[in-house]
């Protein structure tokens, strides 16, 4: 059975996506979110440590995906309906 917290986690990293951007370094995001929850997406290997001095974390291959997919997933947006570009 999922946990709150893990609800939390998963709604935390679909909202990710929406300030995400991919460039050089990889797809980064804001991180002014939760503190705790930012931390367990840590642990689970979706983002870079966001302890740190940095005002964004750097989303894994596998956060950076799943992020877009919860995304959708949640608020049922379809492609075509937004306009942020690395939608493709």
């Amino acid at each position: 059975m999922e946990s709150y917290a893990d609800k939390i986690d998963e709604l935390v990293l679909s909202l990710t996506y929406m300030t995400s951007d991919t460039v050089t370094s990889g797809t980064r995001a804001w991180k002014g979110r939760d503190w705790e929850t930012m931390n367990r997406l840590h642990e689970k290997g979706y983002i870079s440590d966001p302890k740190t001095k940095a005002r964004s974390v750097v989303l894994t291959g596998e956060g950076a995906k799943l992020s877009k997919e919860l995304f959708f997933i949640h608020f049922g947006v379809k492609k075509q309906n937004l306009n942020k570009t690395s939608l493709d």
